[in-house]
């Protein structure tokens, strides 16, 4: 056993005599980045089951890496210092996340409770109509059905699509005849008349006339009934029918469109903030390493075997931390409002993930195959088609003003005056109208013209949408490979951090290495976390982007002809 005047044994001495200072530094600086508002914790795995978020199974690229070995692995901190009771810091218990009221299962609701107000021209006036009364944990699949339910460009889509079938239904009417009703009862009191009686009663023959009527109001009525109906248009009636059918396909496929990209966002914006949160704990994770460094730095210098430099560095290092931290929480909060807006929910409402970050699935088909498919189903190409046959009718209907038109006519007609001793009389009257515009300047052929020109653009808007998608493709599916080969690489990386931080640790504190070793392993260790956070993240954000350019999973259907 070494005497009691070896240097390390006097180091272990010191190392217990000023333990509680070190503790209450660890406990200031903990205080301080507790102002700050707190990070979310991890959710419980029991909650998420009983919530009914299905197991997804791992990518077949990362046979060494399962599901549950990358769920430990993700909410894995790394090593903590011992507190006061000989446990592990919980970085959850440092920073409990602050809600007005406990976190409940989205089923447990009210359907109000989420869901914006029914008024869309409602603005707020008051400051209590705006401040944050209830906080709600959601899975990722309670987010998309949020805002398939509650997104407002979905709404004005489907708005749309409502409009255009009205517009059909007026389009298909002039396949009918129009079929009117006109009455008129007229009384009226004639000053000829009445000057045609005077002259009558004046008149010497006036006995001989026999003429003692000297009424001069007349009372009549007549009703008509008129039937008009296109005979023939020259295929302007029916190219108008099928232009509005045209633009119901369109805006039908503007409603997937706009389901696909919302989607794509809502994954987007959900991965956006279950990256902040960890990005947060991680800040976390790094300020109790730094505030631990900090302590060693500090023991090593009461015992005389450290210097000065090295407790400004680790104080330095520290005060890096904590505003790391607070940006870290700065961009938690704002990912968290931009999940909220997209959901379009309540104006007191804010929302955080529930889902642990793990691989969201796999993707079995090849880069070939994946790319007929998207060319298949992507409503764009579909929008693209429908708006050069829109283009076509159009021109149809253009041409068809110069070309003949023929109604015909019925009319049936009642008349009668009720102040004679006649009764009403009636008439049919029968007739065709025909019409022809046969010059108008060229107006028409100028009409058409444009229209053609409309059908060259929607074509070659075609090819370079089909392009486009195939890149879109390309890039979502390379972009999906080099990240699942990454989160192998970054698992690996974290663990090799991780002992190089106990290691550099071990040799400052037996006063081998140096601060600087410590701070350097501490910065690549927290580099090596967000590396781990990122590769799963990026590879879930490359399969959401995969599935939009692919669009119409699993059942790949398109919306059907309208009838």
């Amino acid at each position: 056993m070494p005497n009691s005047s070896h240097p390390f044994h006097w180091v272990g001495t010191g190392f217990m005599a000023v333990g509680a200072s070190a503790a209450i530094a660890m406990s200031c600086a903990k205080v301080s980045v507790a102002q700050e508002k707190p990070p979310l914790t991890q959710p419980n795995p029991t909650s998420a089951e009983s919530k009914g978020t299905p197991s997804v199974a791992p990518t077949p690229a990362l046979p060494a890496i399962s599901s549950q070995t990358l769920k430990e692995a993700v909410s894995r901190d790394g090593a903590r210092p011992p507190n006061a009771t000989g446990g592990k810091t919980d970085v959850s218990q440092s920073a409990p996340a602050q809600s007005p009221q406990a976190p409940a299962t989205l089923e447990s609701l009210p359907p109000e409770y989420l869901n914006p107000s029914a008024n869309p021209l409602q603005f707020p006036t008051r400051s209590e109509e705006v401040q944050i009364q209830n906080f709600q944990r959601i899975t990722l699949q309670q987010a998309l059905e949020l805002a398939r339910r509650n997104n407002r460009d979905l709404q004005v889509a489907i708005l749309t699509l409502e409009r255009s079938r009205a517009s059909v239904r007026e389009f298909r009417a002039a396949e009918f005849p129009t079929i009117g009703v006109e009455s008129n009862f007229t009384r009226s009191d004639s000053p000829n008349a009445e000057l045609q009686n005077r002259r009558q009663q004046s008149s010497p023959l006036n006995p001989f006339l026999g003429n003692d009527d000297d009424n001069t109001v007349s009372t009549s009525f007549d009703t008509g009934l008129q039937v008009s109906y296109e005979l023939y248009t020259s295929g302007r009636r029916g190219a108008r029918i099928r232009a509005a059918e045209e633009q119901l396909r369109f805006d039908q496929l503007e409603v997937e469109r706009q389901s696909e990209q919302l989607r794509l966002d809502v994954s987007n914006a959900y991965y956006d903030l279950q990256e902040a949160d960890s990005q947060t704990e991680i800040s976390q994770a790094a300020v109790t390493d730094a505030a631990r460094s900090l302590r060693d730095a500090q023991l090593l210098e009461q015992a005389g075997l450290g210097t000065r430099f090295d407790v400004l560095r680790a104080q330095v290092q520290l005060a890096n931390a904590v505003q790391d931290l607070t940006r870290s929480r700065s961009q938690q909060s704002i990912a968290r409002r931009q999940l909220t807006r997209l959901l379009s929910l309540g104006e007191t409402v804010e929302v955080a993930a529930a889902d642990e970050i793990e691989v969201a699935g796999e993707w079995n088909l090849t880069l070939e195959q994946s790319i007929i498919l998207a060319v298949k189903n992507r409503a764009e190409l579909e929008q693209l088609l429908a708006r050069r046959n829109i283009s076509q009718e159009q021109r149809r209907i253009a041409l068809a003003a110069t070309r003949p038109q023929v109604n015909l006519v019925a009319n049936y007609s009642v008349l009668g005056v009720l102040n004679d001793d006649i009764g009403p009389a009636d008439g049919l009257t029968l007739g065709a109208q025909f019409r022809w515009d046969f010059y108008d300047g060229g107006a028409a052929r100028a009409r058409a013209s444009q229209e053609e020109t409309n059908i060259a653009i929607a074509e070659t808007q075609f090819a370079d949408q089909r392009n486009q998608i195939r890149l879109e493709v390309e890039q979502a599916y390379f972009n999906l490979r080099s990240n699942a080969e990454n989160i192998q690489t970054a698992f690996f990386a974290v663990t090799q951090a991780e002992e190089s931080l106990r290691l550099a640790e071990l040799r400052f504190r037996s006063g081998v290495g140096t601060q600087t070793d410590v701070i350097s392993a501490q910065t690549e260790l927290t580099r090596a976390r967000v590396n781990r956070l990122t590769a799963v993240l990026d590879y879930n954000r490359s399969l959401a982007a995969l599935e939009r350019a692919i669009s119409n999973l699993p059942d790949s259907q398109l919306f059907d002809q309208p009838q």
